[in-house]
């Protein structure tokens, strides 16, 4: 069997075995194995021990599990919530104050917890309810918590981007570093967004019901800027040690597990129950997230095998296009691979194929995983299929369709497009800040 044919009937097998709502990982890596037989026979057998090591005895990828277990102490502790009162507390009484606080604090939770679901479903049982409480449209509502807490994969420590510097054997804390104004950049138009939206259409963002919120005594201010300063001072640690070289990804996640447990002693908010559920929730999502990379990996892998990198890398000098647009098609490649799939396995099944490729073509590798985490970012949040669209629904308030979702979230994405193309324009958007920390790679 030739490998484009290989290629057909392993794609047809993959949505197949989607749409009969198989499990990801067992599906990816069963297919493998099912059709790696029929053509190698026994052989094929040989990737499973091989990709088995790589995968689980990964060092880089021990920092998945603690960055999660993070998420999960400061989010079940509520230091979360505090988070989300210190910069509402800074940024005052202002029309779309809360809406512009909701983006800021949800992508540091949505980074906290590292992955697009956990992150929207962590913001929104945060901050859904009080600006809805608060008046805001409910669109608007709806749109800032899937545009922060979608951002978590963009915004340092990013689960994502240490699978695709492990899979492609790039530096983690350059990828860190490259996503850090692409992010900043998204962030500072989605703020502006608010800001205009709610100053050409009032409406979104009642001021009265804003000015019904109880002044703060000095001591409770004290509080709050306390713990939102340690809170975000927590994230700057973890981020700090890889940079300068302190820690690895790993030591860094760990440095974040004590030091989420630490603050929430402090603060007065560990409890055992707590405790015992941040690690129940930690294991459940850990558990997911390995099986699903190991049959991806053993997908990758065999089609690797195969020779899948050359057909690809065939096909693209055949087409005689300019490199950039083989990178404009990559990424459209990835974009509707984010309609039925999620972004641990775009990851794992894209970077080891399309990078070698695209540096090949004399493009740095740090940049285009930057830009392809946004785009998975793009992807996931496409109606109509964008499975981050379906968590999203399911926090919205009874009523809401859809329609209504799509509506809600399409602004924001055209803000992720125009950073996309930003970004591809201009590489040094990506390219500056690791290179001036940490030298040209």
């Amino acid at each position: 069997m030739g490998i484009e044919m290989l290629t057909a009937v392993l794609l047809v097998c993959i949505l197949i075995f989607f749409a009969l709502g198989a499990q990801v990982g067992l599906a990816l890596g069963g297919i493998a194995m099912a059709i790696g037989y029929m053509t190698w026979g026994d052989g094929i057998f040989n990737v499973i021990p091989t990709t088995l090591e790589a995968t689980y005895f990964s060092f880089i990828l021990l920092a998945i599990p603690l960055y999660i277990y993070m998420g999960q102490l400061l989010t079940k502790s509520g230091i979360g919530d505090a988070m989300f009162n210190f910069s509402q507390m800074l940024i005052g009484r202002v029309r779309g104050s809360l809406a512009i606080s909701v983006i800021g604090v949800c992508s540091m939770i949505g980074a906290m917890v590292g992955i697009i679901g956990a992150g929207i479903m962590t913001s929104g049982s945060i901050a859904l309810r009080p600006m809805l409480d608060r008046g805001y449209n409910k669109r608007l509502a709806l749109g800032v918590i899937m545009a922060g807490g979608g951002l978590g994969i963009l915004i340092p420590p990013s689960i994502p981007m240490i699978m695709f510097a492990a899979s492609t054997q790039n530096s983690v804390g350059r990828m860190f570093l490259g996503a850090m104004m692409p992010a900043l950049l998204t962030v500072a138009l989605m703020v502006i967004y608010v800001m205009l939206s709610c100053w050409l259409k009032p409406e979104r963002a009642p001021l009265d019901k804003e000015a019904d919120q109880p002044v703060l005594a000095g001591s409770e201010k004290f509080r709050i800027a306390r713990d939102g300063l340690f809170s975000m001072l927590l994230i700057v640690a973890v981020l700090g040690s890889i940079v300068t070289g302190i820690a690895t990804p790993t030591e860094s996640g760990a440095i974040g597990v004590v030091g989420a447990i630490l603050l929430a002693i402090l603060f007065k908010r560990f409890k055992a129950d707590m405790f015992l559920h941040a690690g129940f929730q930690t294991g459940t999502l850990v558990s997911v997230a390995m099986w699903i990379i190991f049959g991806a990996s053993v997908f990758s892998n065999f089609h690797l095998l195969m020779g899948v990198q050359n057909m690809v890398a065939g096909f693209t000098e055949s087409l005689d296009l300019p490199p950039i647009m083989i990178i404009i098609m990559f990424q459209l490649i990835m974009l509707l691979l984010g309609f039925i799939i999620d972004e641990f396995i775009i990851v794992l099944m894209c970077a080891p194929l399309f990078t070698p490729i695209a540096v090949s073509m004399g493009y740095d590798p740090i940049w285009f995983g930057v830009l392809m985490i946004i785009n998975i970012l793009i992807a996931v949040q496409t109606p109509p299929y964008g499975f981050a669209l379906f968590y999203l629904k399911g926090i919205a308030p009874a009523g809401i369709g859809m329609s209504e979702i799509y509506k809600s979230v399409t602004p924001f994405i055209l803000l992720n497009m125009t950073v996309l193309v930003l970004c591809m324009i201009f590489p040094e958007i990506v390219l500056w800040l690791p290179n001036a920390v940490m030298g040209e790679g």
